[in-house]
């Protein structure tokens, strides 16, 4: 494995904790990873894994809202800052990648929280690496097949890269896809607009193409840690029911169903932050 390390900017609008970017070239794939230092004695560092297409800054608010936790996270390759891969991969590869980096930084034990794409990518590192990852948490996300998926027209509006690169679309479409507060107040994708980063076209279809046939359903029963599942009661992109199904699957788990949409541990981010912070506290 060949690695090189480089420094960037430290500061960032997006968070209003004190944030340390840096590059990692990892067998010839280059990694931005943002590190929000914090406590290690007491607990791991909170591995954060994004949604698709989107660029770390979008997670800013949950680690400013999580104070003192010491949160680690990155842009996946093609999306963010994070230059495409040369070819597709599979989940399985991707959470090796995480793996590699989490080496080169020189952390072992790990807690890992996942949003949407993220969630899926969660799920299939804490089953890669049992003793790594302590405790899971899996956010507006799912099980892959078979699922409960959107209606047609929201799944075609979130699948463009466009809801990315394009502000006015954005918000044209903000009600319709991720639901909650911005069905009621879609000015607020005004807010969250210089949390987005734009995303290249070729990462975004290679994260598409890393779900196709990928599924949990057989071992996630199989899960050894404890885990948190969150959703939002009016998340049109990922159904509440496939949380549900997910909390039933995975033995050492608990919901919890939010007032909100698909973006609630953004929009929500401090009421979100209480809740992860006390379960990755709990005895």
């Amino acid at each position: 494995m060949q690695t090189k390390i480089s420094a960037e900017s430290d500061a960032s609008a997006a968070s209003t904790r004190p944030m340390h970017i840096r590059t990692l070239e990892i067998d010839g794939q280059s990694l931005r990873v943002a590190i929000w230092p914090g406590e290690l004695t007491c607990r791991p560092p909170l591995l954060l894994c994004n949604g698709i297409g989107a660029g770390l800054e979008l997670l800013g608010p949950l680690a400013d809202a999580l104070g003192g936790v010491h949160i680690v996270a990155f842009d996946v390759p093609g999306a963010g800052h994070s230059p495409a891969p040369r070819r597709p991969y599979r989940m399985w590869m991707m959470a090796r990648l995480v793996s590699r980096m989490l080496d080169e930084l020189g952390y072992g034990e790990v807690d890992v929280l996942g949003v949407s794409w993220g969630g899926t990518l969660a799920q299939q590192f804490a089953l890669q690496n049992p003793r790594r990852c302590r405790r899971l948490i899996l956010v507006a996300t799912m099980q892959g097949f078979p699922m409960i998926p959107p209606p047609l027209g929201v799944l075609w509006k979130f699948a463009t890269p466009r809801r990315l690169n394009d502000a006015e679309f954005r918000h044209e479409v903000a009600g319709d896809i991720y639901g909650g507060a911005l069905r009621a107040r879609p000015d607020l994708m005004s807010n969250l607009g210089p949390l987005y980063a734009r995303g290249a076209r070729r990462g975004y279809l290679f994260q598409q193409l890393a779900l196709l046939g990928w599924t949990s359903v057989p071992w996630l029963p199989l899960l050894r840690q404890r885990t948190l599942v969150m959703a939002g009661s009016d998340d049109p992109v990922v159904p509440l029911i496939n949380a549900k199904f997910l909390a039933r699957l995975i033995r050492r788990s608990q919901l919890h169903v939010y007032d909100d949409g698909h973006l609630f541990l953004v929009t929500n981010a401090s009421a979100a932050g209480r809740i992860v912070d006390e379960f990755l506290q709990a005895n």
